[in-house]
């Protein structure tokens, strides 16, 4: 019987994958909206493509930094986030001014939810590999029991 690891972790591992998911994902809601706004059902906003390509640049953000924990080389990890990020937002920008005809400088504050994103990404992945360097350091470390100290 062969030791196969099948943890979501494990088989949720390739950033570039994670991002053609949610590209994927994005792609349908917007679709969604688009059907929605006009078969009349509900009133869709026309800036409802930013705040969907929003949300999955935000939902990516997230997953990824808790994913990067399962990886074994975290700066190949690293380095394919972060290509994978600026593929996402770029397609996912595009995307979303296709949907809806209007540029992100015109999209109101979803310029300014983009950037802070980005930031806030780096943030996540500089917190998860810091933890991740933290843990990996103490697993090294031999415990003895603690230093008695004299009263």
């Amino acid at each position: 019987m062969s030791d196969t690891n099948t943890s979501f972790l494990n088989r949720a591992q390739d950033p570039i994958i994670q991002a053609a998911i949610v590209f994927g994902l994005g792609l349908i809601v917007m679709i969604g909206g688009k059907l929605i706004g006009l078969t009349n059902i509900l009133s869709v906003s026309d800036r409802f493509p930013w705040m969907t390509a929003s949300a999955f640049i935000l939902f990516f953000a997230m997953f990824n930094s808790i994913f990067s924990l399962s990886s074994d080389d975290m700066n190949k990890y690293w380095g394919r986030s972060m290509l994978s990020y600026a593929g996402l937002v770029l397609c996912s920008g595009l995307l979303a001014y296709l949907f809806s005809s209007i540029p992100v400088r015109e999209a109101g504050s979803y310029r300014w939810i983009i950037i802070i994103l980005t930031f806030g990404y780096l943030v996540f992945m500089a917190i998860v590999r810091s933890l991740k360097s933290i843990v990996e350091f103490a697993e090294k470390e031999e415990w003895n029991s603690p230093k008695q100290r004299k009263r």
